[in-house]
């Protein structure tokens, strides 16, 4: 319970940040161009809201924009119309709905659902030159993306960039079978790419070895060359257990968990797991693996007492205490959990620490902002498949990639990412993004005619539908995993 209340404080404290600077892009160029922005909430607030304030302190202290202005003639959804006194002030609130937030720009077609007066005026989005309309939907985006930006360059002058070169992992690499049958052998440390070094082990190496034709592996102390086909699928690299290529990591026990299976085995610190109901577990790889087959097989019992039977292990281990090979039966928890943690990969080799100073960590920032761009972009295609479309994740998927203790780095890290993926996908050309608007309004600019507002309500709710499909997909996806059917 205490973690799943640590990823959500993350969660709600990441997204809240994301979309008042996402929503304050476009209230930014918004009020530059004298635009009425009438509400600007974070999270969404149907039926009510858990706070709001209208006409700050700071209108009334700088006597900025009056607080009503004439009254507007409009009509009701019958045609009636009716007269109303439109305010210039915006109303600042927060809902209780955290998946999103908003910001409604007087005189434009979007979620909002607000309906427009018969004579435009002069306040309104859609009396402003088209040019200044483009700037105010791409303001937010373009603040995501700054954002990312800026955020990866401070944490690279704060914390630096600590990670383990592949050249460095002396033990080398665990490959899967699918990789042997391409030439890899467990063992291997990887070198070089398509004459690239590989310089880190994270998902621009599988993206790497996807696209490689060549690559260069140390094998027994001497280089081989290992031919790939150049089109490997990624989303089959990354999925399957065990994964395409792991770092080899010895099934030496870090430490023992008290009051676990483990630990009333008498199994200690710095002893060396052998085997695993029989098969013989040389790494944490073989071992993770073996675990997997356990649940798998478990999942598949409808008793009781199969169940339990099940959870009973077979497990030898080499004791560091008395250098003797002892097997023990024990019973995993009803989580599936042995109770030992494996040696931590950074103990075992060489790390490299990169600093940076505050004005070094600018472009370095930008390169590895972009480059985790490059890399979502490139992924994107996958999302078209079957197999991608499982993949997709909702609000759990996402709250899980947060780390289970509060960490900051980690934190503005997994921020910057999202705010990245926040920016690329509300400029996805879709009605009721802010990519679907830049869509029209380049048409606009493009032929000179400007699209109805009859055929912009009706893509609005279109696109809206499209982005209401793909949220019940993705979240539906957390639920099916989290009851174990996917």
């Amino acid at each position: 319970m205490e973690i799943f209340l640590i990823r959500l404080l993350q969660f709600l404290l990441s997204i809240s940040l994301l979309v008042l600077l996402h929503e304050g892009g476009h209230f930014f160029f918004a009020k530059l161009f004298k635009v009425r922005v009438s509400r600007f909430y974070i999270f969404f607030n149907p039926k009510f809201h858990l706070f709001s304030t209208y006409d700050p302190w700071f209108r009334r202290l700088f006597k900025k924009d009056p607080v009503v202005v004439p009254e507007v003639t409009k009509k009701d959804e019958k045609g009636n119309e009716y007269k109303e006194k439109e305010y210039v002030g915006t109303e600042y609130g927060i809902g209780w709905l955290p998946l999103g937030g908003y910001c409604a720009i007087s005189g434009m077609i979007d979620e909002t659902n607000q309906q427009l007066s018969d004579e435009p005026q002069p306040w309104e989005f859609r009396t402003k030159p088209v040019w200044q309309r483009l700037l105010i939907m791409i303001g937010g985006v373009l603040v995501n993306f700054l954002l990312a930006l800026f955020i990866y360059s401070m944490v690279l002058y704060h914390w630096g960039d600590d990670f383990i070169q592949p050249k460095d992992m002396t033990m080398g690499m665990k490959f899967n079978d699918d990789a042997k049958a391409l030439g890899f052998k467990d063992g291997d440390i990887l070198l070089s790419a398509d004459g690239e070094a590989i310089e880190k082990f994270d998902v621009d190496l599988y993206r790497t070895l996807s696209k490689a034709k060549e690559v260069s592996v140390k094998r027994g102390g001497q280089d081989v060359t290992v031919q790939l086909p150049g089109d490997l699928n990624l989303l089959n690299m990354l999925k399957v257990t065990p994964t395409f290529v792991a770092p080899l990591i010895p099934a030496q026990i870090d430490s023992v968990l008290p009051g676990t299976p483990a630990e009333k085995a008498g199994m200690k610190a710095g002893d060396r797991v052998l085997s695993l109901n029989g098969k013989a577990v040389d790494s944490w790889n073989e071992f993770t693996y073996e675990m997997g087959r356990i649940s798998d097989v478990l999942a598949a019992k409808t008793t009781r007492a199969d169940s339990l039977r099940e959870r009973n292990v077979q497990v030898s281990y080499l004791s560091k205490a008395t250098g003797q090979t002892d097997t023990v039966t024990l019973q995993l928890t009803p989580d599936l959990k042995l109770g030992v943690l494996q040696a931590n990969i950074y103990t075992l080799y060489k790390e490299t620490h990169r600093s940076f100073g505050f004005w070094e960590s600018f472009p370095a920032g930008i390169n590895y902002g972009i480059g985790v761009l490059r890399g979502y972009v490139s992924d994107m295609k996958y999302v078209f498949t079957a197999d991608g479309a499982k993949s997709l994740g909702g609000f759990g998927a996402i709250g899980s990639l947060f780390p289970p203790v509060w960490d900051w780095m980690l934190f503005w890290r997994m921020t910057a990412f999202l705010s990245i993926i926040l920016a690329f996908m509300n400029i996805l050309p879709i009605p009721a993004l802010d990519g679907g608007h830049v869509l029209f309004l380049l048409y606009e600019m493009i032929t000179r005619r400007k699209p109805s507002d009859k055929f912009m309500v009706v893509a609005e709710y279109i696109g809206f539908g499209i982005l209401l499909l793909l949220m019940i997909v993705a979240n539906l996806n957390d639920i099916l995993r989290w009851m174990g059917v996917m």
